[in-house]
């Protein structure tokens, strides 16, 4: 049998504009290797994957890859006018087509005499077609396709809809069973578990550890990664570049820490060493000699003594400025100060009245809540399966989708953020949507909801301009964009159409935060953010002024949550378009 191919990249180098993304990247997967990329939002996760898989081309550098490579956009390749079934025949087609091939090839051979040339090149051609049909276990795909889309929530869906009529998570789980299908030799994925919850996160989980070729996957999924990866590798800024870990996330952050006080002595210990040489080329070089005037018995030799004094003084202050250039030259960079999210509070409000009352709503296949009271205080995270309509109840929270007897105190405070992304800074205002049920808000609540999909009215504006639009010149320059910790000082004049889809999220709950509502709404605040800032997140989460309210699959913050909980379960005979 042949040994699997790996997927090699040789110091690649990524320029978009004037920025180098990726600056020296170098990387070897080999098969049975699953490969986690982390980093902060805007350090080149996407970016390294789309270059991997062939998607973009390097500025320079080389990609050796397997042939068959498989690569699972953030945004999905799909058109709307597609059905189910055109996804899984995609998916299934090059199984088929080995499958087909073997019996092809199998026919030949029972032709073509034993021991003819024709006879040999036909058996080596079934060998390679056969070990292929074997990686891909061909003879089980179409089982493994409806036990994929079981696996990922998708079983009970019709196979002729139409994906204009899936929801975007629905999207990406098909996209994703899609991957997890075909079984490609080399597996690229960019933020898969985004739309999963527990169970289909656990059998992702599954399905990747028993890939038998390579798997690189950029997430922020902490729990994913420590269950998935056999290593991970950091693209934060490195003093030797990007740094390779063996292990999950837990075993990795240990490691980071250790990695980034060896590299902060390092740099003070060699700062401190500048400093001497520095300090030895102009000044204590020239104190060799004493200073002193001639004694009578040292008068005949004395210009000789001088001489070769100052031959030592020349020679000491001519190898501390050569040290002093070599140093200079070579020296450690600084260590650059991380992101850190600095948010005093993300809500405000006190006391212990209800600000929000739901009672007897219901979003005819998509929500059922009897009864929910908000204090001001609250801390309240809304769990369950997909489908079960934490979404949804965030929008009904929000005032996008009122209770059929909505109260009087529905919709006061509304307001529309400007400028900002589709979910940041939204001042909620009623709509129409919930079949019955009534919901009550405090009049003049201001509410602000962070969606799960920024979008901006007008990309090529900057995140600082965006920034003060929303929140108001006079906010903007008490609360700067710059002293929130959420994004990079050479983010802050780009234009947001260049930004990750983790920076564009920053950029929204930048918008919330700077100006905290009374009652602050999050949908999957986790999705796309790096690791760091989802850990500093939910220590913002914790308990506060101000009502807070997450709808999360998030496992590790599950966990670790602190407040109430809501868990939804999906309502019965939802509606089939």
């Amino acid at each position: 049998m042949s040994v699997r191919p790996a997927l090699i990249a040789r110091d690649l180098v990524r320029v978009h504009g004037t920025r180098r993304v990726l600056d020296g990247v170098s990387l070897t997967a080999a098969p049975g290797h699953r490969i986690g990329l982390i980093g902060e939002n805007g350090t080149g996760k996407t970016t390294l994957l789309r270059v991997l898989a062939g998607v973009d081309e390097p500025d320079s550098g080389t990609v050796t890859r397997p042939a068959d490579c498989g690569f699972l956009h953030q945004e999905l390749p799909f058109t709307p006018s597609m059905t189910i079934a055109t996804v899984l025949d995609d998916a299934l087609r090059e199984a088929r087509a080995d499958l087909a091939e073997l019996n092809r090839i199998g026919d030949a051979l029972a032709e073509s005499p034993e021991g003819g040339a024709e006879h040999g090149r036909l058996l080596t051609a079934y060998g390679e077609v056969l070990e292929r049909a074997q990686d891909r276990d061909a003879w089980d795909a179409d089982r493994r396709a409806l036990t994929v889309l079981a696996g990922l929530g998708l079983g009970g869906m019709p196979h002729d809809r139409t994906l204009a009529v899936l929801s975007g998570g629905q999207r990406g789980r098909l996209a994703l069973a899609a991957m997890l299908i075909r079984r490609p030799a080399a597996l690229l994925l960019d933020e898969p578990t985004n739309h999963l919850d527990d169970v289909a996160a656990a059998f992702c989980e599954d399905q990747l550890r028993a890939m038998p070729g390579v798997v690189v996957v950029a997430s922020h999924d902490r729990a994913f990664l420590d269950a998935v990866c056999t290593d991970i590798v950091d693209l934060d800024p490195a003093v030797d570049g990007p740094v390779r870990h063996g292990g999950g996330y837990t075993t990795y952050l240990a490691a980071k820490r250790a990695e980034a006080q060896r590299w902060r002595r390092r740099y003070d210990d060699e700062q401190a060493l500048l400093a001497d040489l520095r300090d030895a080329a102009a000044v204590t070089g020239h104190q060799v000699a004493h200073g002193r005037a001639p004694r009578d018995s040292e008068k005949m030799g004395y210009g000789h003594t001088a001489g070769r004094v100052q031959n030592q003084i020349s020679r000491r202050v001519r190898d501390a400025a050569r040290r002093l250039e070599t140093l200079e030259r070579d020296q450690v960079p600084a260590p650059p100060e991380p992101l850190r999210f600095h948010a005093p509070v993300v809500a405000i409000g006190d006391g212990d009245e209800p600000i929000v009352t739901v009672t007897g709503l219901e979003v005819p296949g998509r929500l059922r809540v009897a009864h929910l009271d908000l204090a001001a205080r609250d801390r309240l995270l809304v769990s369950g399966a997909n489908g079960a309509g934490k979404s949804t109840l965030l929008a009904v929270l929000a005032g996008h989708l009122a209770g059929a007897g909505a109260g009087a105190g529905a919709g006061a405070g509304a307001g529309a953020g400007a400028g900002a992304g589709a979910g940041a800074g939204v001042r909620a205002g009623a709509g129409a949507g919930a079949d019955a049920g009534a919901v009550w808000r405090r009049p003049g609540l201001r509410v602000g909801l962070l969606g799960q999909d920024p979008v901006f009215e007008d990309p090529h504006r900057t995140p600082r301009d965006i920034f003060a639009r929303a929140v108001g010149v006079e906010r903007a320059e008490a609360v700067p964009l710059s002293s929130l910790g959420l994004l990079a000082a050479t983010d802050l004049d780009r234009p947001v159409a260049e930004l990750s889809v983790g920076q564009r999220r920053r950029l929204d709950l930048a918008v919330l935060v700077a100006d905290p509502p009374e009652l602050l709404l999050l949908d999957e605040p986790t999705n796309h953010l790096s690791p760091r800032l989802c850990d500093e997140l939910e220590e913002a989460l914790g308990a506060g002024p101000g009502a807070v309210v997450v709808a999360s699959h998030d496992r590790r913050l599950r966990s670790r949550w602190q407040g109430r909980e809501l868990p939804l379960t999906p309502t019965p005979n939802p509606p089939h378009p």
